[in-house]
């Protein structure tokens, strides 16, 4: 077995500051996420184009492709890999996966990764309403369950391409995107991380027993 410690990942508050050219980087990809996020619910997200987007932020249509692939990606793209990452790797060795994985959706969800409620709500809804949005999250995901797999495996000490592993790891990402879904077509009414919570219930233990 291989544990996870604090020690093989640094806690984000012991990361040096960004130098100059990576705050211009991150300056300008806030720029662009800011104007289409502006320009969907101005216009809504089908009539609005990349070339809207790069006039609202200031800079080229090649810019915004040089940052984010495709349209779909300008709206889902999120730092919350690289949060969970190091939050589980933070986590006490002998803790059970299952309770770090809790935590570490707990954390997540309540920093928000530095984004703001509406930016949050806003990106769910699209997720639920827009077949591309909600196609190239599916994609996205993939690489979020690959982590997990990793950290999963790390701590178990079971193999992350194992079938197991795979399962359990694709199951999580996909339990969450079901989350997103839900959380947007109830009118973002319900508490975020009270679903979450019911979720990895229903993964860890299995689905309540229901009526007789």
């Amino acid at each position: 077995m291989t544990p996870m410690t604090a020690a093989r990942t640094p806690h984000p508050a012991d990361r040096p500051p960004p130098g100059l050219r990576e705050r211009k980087k991150i300056k300008t990809r806030e720029a662009i996420r800011s104007a289409a996020y502006a320009l969907v619910r101005e216009q809504g997200y089908d009539a609005t184009t990349v070339e809207q987007i790069a006039e609202r932020a200031e800079v080229s249509p090649s810019t915004v492709f040089r940052y984010f692939p495709t349209k779909e990606d300008i709206v889902l793209t999120d730092e919350y890999d690289p949060v969970m990452a190091e939050e589980f790797a933070a986590r006490p060795a002998d803790e059970p996966w299952t309770v770090s994985l809790r935590h570490v959706m707990r954390k997540a969800i309540g920093t928000g990764a530095g984004e703001s409620p509406e930016v949050t709500r806003l990106r769910t809804r699209l997720m639920a309403e827009v077949p591309a949005v909600r196609s190239r999250m599916a994609e996205g995901m993939s690489a979020t369950g690959r982590l997990l797999g990793r950290a999963i495996a790390e701590r178990t000490g079971l193999d992350p391409d194992g079938l197991e592993v795979r399962v359990v790891s694709m199951s999580l990402v996909g339990g969450l995107m079901e989350v997103s879904r839900y959380w947007a077509e109830h009118g973002h009414e319900d508490d975020l991380a009270g679903l979450v919570d019911r979720a990895l219930d229903v993964l860890e233990h299995g689905l309540p027993t229901g009526k007789p």
